[in-house]
């Protein structure tokens, strides 16, 4: 097979990704995307696979390979398959982490052996321009597996470490020793790049996984949506830089594709929050959910009732709002939800679904929960396209949200002030289902669950919106 054709075939499949990306912009296209992706994917591994043959002269260096792709894709198809959707921002932090060390690994393995990798002729050294390449790669490889390490322990909040866990770890000096540490990598690589010292690359190596871990660290639960965009970012760049190290034009745009999408999402989620990319790097004020629920919080009055008393709300009135958290996901409420709405809609009564940038801890999380439900697309809108509307709705359900809703922002002063929110205080009547008035991953109360307009409903979001939906009966 011809040089030509490699080419050809890995142009090919770099417009599938690109047309992937195009087709995941959107729910209604985002079959196609994925359809794109896999057929992009399938064109790359294959000719990536011819091309080993012909290297090697034979299919032996195919047995490890179709051993690897055994392994991982039975491996990956097991978890996407038996993923519970509130484990999907997970599940991301655990690939992202496998893309990086999938970085690391390549970049060891050219270092070592270069002419296998056609850099360079047997025995001659690897030139200056490569070994920068491979240097960025390995580096930016390390940071996004070790950080991803970290987010994914902070996202599944279950380990008993407490750099695992939710809250923000933070000590004296931090910064300043994440910048020594940073620039002492970046003087290590440089050294190997002039030199091609190995201790130098594996010492440079051994600092990035320990940046990684310290850059993550500090960040709290708050601000994860913005952590796996920006780990997302950084699985792409390291797939760029191995991608001109080893001259692959396939993994250079799919790897620039990544990088660039996640960079511009990672700038979309912080101005969702109001927030700068260096504010949230250098440590935000999410803190574990429900943290700093205190006891006066509690005994603030507040208008409760039950199920029942929240279906005979929504029975009369002409529009509904829904406003999907991270409650409904723990919950696994979405079918119940949709089939509220759909005896709500036989009513005659229109009902929409509106979505706040961070909801969730991922960006798009509730968009993926609504769509397994079977939601028609058309009655989700993003916070821009419905804020306008809660004014004129009759009821505003919130199920599970928290700081997405919390009017704090609008008060000066306030840690959240100025982050844009769904403006469900708005709403004639608003409707909170919660399991307790514990705060939210910001640690701050919501004036919302006080207006004398809000009743709370307490108890799971499933078990509270099947209830809702047999009384509306």
């Amino acid at each position: 097979m011809s040089m030509n054709v490699v080419t050809l075939l890995y142009l090919a499949a770099s417009v599938c990704f690109i047309q992937a990306l195009k087709g995941l912009s959107h729910p209604t296209t985002s079959i196609r995307g994925n359809l794109f992706g896999m057929v992009g994917m399938a064109i790359a591994m294959l000719t990536t696979a011819a091309l080993i043959v012909e290297l090697s002269g034979s299919g032996a260096g195919m047995v490890w390979v179709l051993l690897g792709l055994l392994v991982g894709g039975g491996y990956g198809a097991w978890r996407a398959k038996t993923v519970e959707m509130t484990k999907m921002p997970e599940l991301v932090a655990f690939f992202h982490s496998m893309i990086g060390l999938a970085a690391v690994f390549i970049a060891v393995a050219a270092v070592a052996e270069p002419h296998a990798f056609g850099i360079v002729a047997k025995g001659q050294p690897i030139p200056a321009g490569n070994r920068l390449e491979l240097f960025l790669g390995a580096a930016i490889g390390a940071i996004t597996f070790s950080g991803s390490v970290i987010a994914f322990g902070k996202l599944s909040g279950t380990y008993k470490f407490r750099l695992f866990k939710g809250a923000p770890v933070v000590f004296a000096g931090q910064h300043k020793l994440n910048l020594a540490l940073g620039l002492l990598t970046i003087g290590l690589g440089l050294v190997f790049m002039a030199t091609g010292n190995w201790p130098a690359f594996f010492a440079m190596l051994a600092l990035s996984f320990v940046m990684g871990v310290l850059i993550i660290i500090p960040i709290g639960g708050a601000d994860m949506p913005v952590v796996v965009s920006m780990l997302n970012s950084y699985s792409g760049w390291a797939a760029a830089g191995i991608g001109f190290s080893l001259n692959n034009s396939m993994l250079i745009i799919a790897g620039s594709l990544v990088g660039s999408s996640g960079a511009i999402l990672s700038y979309i989620m912080c101005k969702a929050m109001n927030r700068s990319f260096f504010n949230v790097i250098l440590g935000g004020f999410g803190g574990e959910a429900g943290q700093a629920a205190t006891g006066s919080t509690a005994q603030r009055p507040v208008k409760s009732g039950s199920a029942d008393d929240a279906a005979f709300v929504l029975a009369n009135a002409e529009t509904v709002i829904i406003v999907p958290g991270y409650g409904l996901a723990v919950a696994r409420a979405q079918h119940a939800v949709n089939e509220l709405a759909e005896k709500l809609k036989h009513k005659g009564i229109t009902v929409k679904y509106a979505i706040h940038p961070v909801a969730g801890r991922m960006p798009g999380h509730m968009n993926v929960l609504l769509a397994e439900a079977e939601v028609p697309y058309d009655q989700v809108f993003e916070m821009e396209d419905i804020n306008g509307e809660f004014g004129q709705a009759d009821v505003a359900i919130i199920l599970g949200a928290n700081d997405v809703v919390n009017p704090a922002a609008l008060t000066k002063g306030s840690p959240i002030y100025g982050m844009p929110i769904l403006e469900a205080y708005k709403a004639k009547t608003v409707i909170v289902n919660k399991r307790s008035m514990a705060a939210g991953y910001a640690g701050l109360d919501n004036e919302l669950f006080y207006m004398d307009k809000t009743m709370m409903v307490f108890g799971d979001a499933k078990k509270v919106v099947e209830d809702m939906g047999k009384a509306i009966e």
